[in-house]
This record gives structure tokens, C-alpha cells and sequence, in this order.
């Protein structure tokens, strides 16, 4: 396995932050992903070196980032307005970089890096972003279901793919439903049965979690071989 090149991305607020690009691994890359990282954890986090490890070997350039409060070792998250603008320089400058994102880029992220993901994507229609990947999505505080996190999504107006753990205490998959049908194009959900806000399912032993995590990536390449397919104007294999 290929080790990840290490970017440093210059930021208009100040100092820049460090972003990991983990080469696809096959013969050609289908298309660029962004992940962020989550509110309490890096870009060295286990979830997100695992998931973009395993997608760059299924064909995806993956990219994490750290936020700026991360990358200088601070705790408490910067509001939202810097990390908007950090995760928009990041897109512009993974533009550049990688010819895989002129081919299709999608972004997203673990919890909080998704939400901030689909903040940049609606407040620009313009942006060149192909889709976006949710992983375990923040609907809502936890213990807080009236607080919803999910007025501006009808402005995202790209495919997005949200995965969601049945056990989520940011947002079951039933919390989604009445939303769902609201967006267009209407997003895709994949429930992990059992899961939580990480996708871990308590029970099975270490083989059951991998399985789990391994059936996440799958969906997710295969989310985007769809929406490659669709952009193309390609039609779906035949069986």
C-alpha cells in the first residue's frame, strides 16, 4: 500500500493546514474524495485512515485534511465560517492538484467534516462538486432532535450518499424519512443495522465490525460508479 503524499494548503485566514492524499491504488483513479474529519478527532483518526486507505485501494484518490484548530492542536472546533473556509480552499486546491478531480470530486466527511461539506456545496451552485458522502450525518445534537442541523440542505442540489447507523444518536434513519423526499435529487440512505455514530455494532466480535466497515465502502464506490455513470450520461451495467 502506497504511503499518502503530504500537502501543506495555504489558507487565507492565516497559517495553513496539512491534507494526506492516499493514491488510488488501481490503474486508474475514478475520481477524487475529500473526507474531513470529525469534531473530536484528526485526520489521524483510525475511522478516517482505515476508510481512506481501504477506498483508495478500490479505485478512489482519497484526501483528508485537518481544520485549522486541529491542525495547530486546540480542542474546541473554530466556528463555523473558518472551517467553511478552510474546507473551500482544500477543494480548490485538490482541484489543481489531482487530475482525478477533474474527472469527478466529491466531498464529505465523518459527522462534522460532512455537515461543513454540505454547507460549501450550498452556498455555491457553482462549485465543481460531482456528489457528496455523509458519513454518520448530525442531524441534531444528541438528546436535542428539535435542534436540526438540516435547513440548508435543499440548497446542496448534488447527489449525496448518507450513511447512517440505525443507533445514531445524532439522527436515526427514521429522523431522515420526512426529509428525504424534500431534496432534490433525493438523496441516497444506507442504514448500517445496529450501527452507531461510527458505524460499530457492539456485537460479533472484530471479523462482524470489518464487515460492517467493508460493506460501507463498497456501497460507497458503488454510489459513485452510479453517479459517475449518470453524469456521463452512461447507462447502468446490464446483469
Amino acid at each position: 500500500m502506497k504511503s499518502p503524499d503530504e500537502l501543506k494548503i495555504p489558507l487565507e485566514t492565516g497559517a495553513g493546514i496539512t491534507a494526506l492524499v492516499y493514491p488510488c491504488e488501481t490503474a486508474a483513479p475514478l475520481a477524487t474524495l475529500i473526507l474531513a474529519h470529525g469534531a473530536g478527532a484528526g485526520q489521524g483518526s483510525p475511522f478516517l485512515v482505515m476508510f481512506a486507505k481501504a477506498l483508495s485501494s478500490r479505485g478512489l484518490d482519497t484526501v483528508t485534511f485537518n481544520f485549522p484548530y486541529t491542525e495547530h492542536h486546540r480542542r474546541v472546533p473554530d466556528r463555523r465560517p473558518v472551517l467553511d473556509a478552510c474546507y473551500t480552499a482544500v477543494v480548490g486546491h485538490i482541484r489543481q492538484h489531482l487530475p482525478s478531480a477533474g474527472t469527478g470530486l466529491f466531498i464529505g466527511g465523518k459527522s462534522m467534516g460532512g455537515r461543513i461539506a454540505t454547507h460549501v456545496a450550498a452556498a455555491d451552485p457553482n462549485l465543481p462538486v460531482t456528489g457528496l458522502v455523509l458519513l454518520g450525518y448530525p442531524l441534531h445534537p444528541p438528546g436535542k432532535p428539535t435542534e436540526r442541523r438540516d435547513a440548508h440542505l435543499g440548497d446542496v442540489r448534488r447527489p449525496m450518499l448518507i450513511v447512517q447507523g440505525s443507533r445514531d444518536t445524532f439522527g436515526t434513519p427514521p429522523e431522515f424519512e420526512s426529509l428525504m423526499g424534500t431534496l432534490s435529487p433525493k438523496p441516497t440512505l444506507h442504514v448500517v443495522e445496529g450501527g452507531d455514530h461510527s458505524f460499530k455494532i457492539g456485537h460479533g466480535g472484530k471479523g462482524a465490525q470489518e464487515s460492517i466497515y467493508e460493506d460501507v465502502q463498497r456501497t460507497l464506490i458503488g454510489w459513485i460508479e452510479t453517479v459517475m455513470r449518470a453524469a456521463r450520461g452512461t447507462p447502468p451495467p446490464r446483469d
